[in-house]
């Protein structure tokens, strides 16, 4: 079944995302492009019943106010303004409330449209696109083992069965016990053809001295497409590439109206001296709808329900050069505010939380002596697509039993510190 659309075109708001979702939660599938697009380019797109223009403080590029295409509005497809001056249209808004009535009216009324957005529809759909797109070629996946690249991998597993061969590169910046986890699960119990890559020194050295967390993202990001170059290089048939990217990946990533946040490795596509095409059928999917594609595939919950983590790993939350002992210090602190929080009954309850270690030292005492270490740093946050969070708030006594381990513990290290910063203005990770 094709699922009816509704396009956001972004004219300088800073909530299409709220606005997609909230769509979405009608019933009704929507997706966000920029401003510019042609109407050519939307007819193109299937099952496009309405338009809605999404105004906003950012509607200024290059000196000039910001409009769509003028055929846009001559398309015949119903068009609904929100706080944007737009030439005549069926519904006009002179503001950003997007109030379920409205949508409804426009949504189900104006546009026709069926209520028939939900994770069964979605991921027959995708099964049937990547059948057509995929035939009888092979795909190469980087399974990390994360909800993201599992919930791909189980898509890819309906969809083309042994054809998908899974890559698993330890780049030294898993979390304790990581590696060990994803070979038992995918190699032994689920049967997946599993390739494991041992490449931490080779992660490491390239990281050695790099400070920018824009440049540590790229090394990581260009380095895993070496690997999986080299690696598909040894295999017979390999045409394809999976990704498990995710929308809030591509908004995160910046528009033409709305400057990036940070970039995602997984997002602006291949070096053109690679021979893969991209697959990413979560692409389109918020945090939360993945989880609940995955629960539909019948995944367990231990999987679907498993913390989030960024693409770069611990190299994003070993804040500036990377160095082995404060990795390492990162590594082992993070999995004692796992365990705790898990021994505390919080482990699905608190959507996200992690320690990170700036590259600075203070003065602290331990065993009677002056101790020049790390502050390890506690963020904790609940969210429910990713775009905005607010901080978790834990209780004293889990945070002073935290504290105690990781300060006697995690070598190195004399204080702890936890974070209060909602997104926004703080981002969830910190580079």
């Amino acid at each position: 079944m094709k699922q009816d659309m509704i396009l956001i075109l972004d004219l300088g708001s800073s909530e299409n995302s709220a606005l997609a979702r909230k769509i979405r939660a009608l019933g009704t599938y929507s997706e966000i492009y920029p401003h510019d697009i042609t109407i050519d380019e939307v007819k193109k797109l299937p099952n496009v019943k309405g338009i809605i223009l999404n105004g906003g403080e950012n509607n200024i590029v290059d000196g000039l106010k910001i409009d769509v295409c003028p055929e846009i509005y001559n398309s015949g497809i119903p068009v609904l303004a929100f706080n944007h001056d737009a030439a005549p249209c069926n519904i006009k808004i002179e503001n950003n409330s997007y109030d379920d009535d409205t949508l409804k009216k426009f949504i189900f009324d104006t546009c026709g449209c069926e209520a028939n957005w939900n994770m069964k529809n979605f991921i027959s759909d995708q099964i049937e696109l990547m059948r057509k797109e995929i035939g009888d070629k092979k795909v190469l996946l980087a399974l990390s083992g994360g909800v993201d690249s599992s919930v791909v991998a189980a898509l890819l597993i309906k969809a083309i069965g042994n054809n998908l061969t899974c890559i698993h590169v330890n780049h030294g910046l898993l979390r304790k016990g990581e590696p060990e986890q994803v070979v038992e699960v995918f190699g032994k119990e689920l049967g997946a053809n599993l390739i494991y890559i041992d490449a931490v020194d080779r992660f490491l050295d390239k990281l050695a001295g790099v400070e920018d967390p824009e440049k540590k993202r790229k090394i990581i990001g260009a380095e895993f497409i070496e690997v999986f170059n080299e690696e598909a290089s040894k295999l017979n048939g390999i045409e394809f590439l999976a990704q498990g990217t995710i929308y809030p990946d591509i908004v995160e990533s910046g528009t033409k109206t709305v400057k990036a946040v940070k970039s995602h490795h997984n997002v602006g596509g291949l070096p053109e001296k690679m021979s893969f095409k991209l697959v990413e059928p979560l692409k389109f999917l918020f945090k939360d709808e993945v989880r609940a594609c995955g629960k539909e595939l019948g995944l367990p919950d231990n999987m679907v329900y498993r913390q989030p983590f960024p693409g770069p790993g611990l190299g994003v939350r070993c804040l500036g050069a990377i160095t082995r002992d404060r990795l390492e210090a990162v590594r082992e602190s993070d999995a004692i505010i796992r365990e705790e929080f898990k021994n505390a009954g919080l482990e699905g309850k608190v959507w996200q939380y992690f320690t990170l270690i700036p590259d600075f030292k203070s003065v602290g005492v331990k065993n009677n002596a002056r101790a020049f270490e790390w502050p390890v740093i506690i963020r904790a946050v609940n969210t429910v697509d990713a775009m905005t969070a607010e901080i978790a708030h834990l209780d004293w006594a889990l945070l002073d039993k935290i504290t105690a381990r990781i300060t006697s513990e995690v070598k190195g290290v004399n204080r702890v510190c936890f974070d209060l910063s909602p997104k926004p203005t703080g981002t969830i990770e910190w580079e």
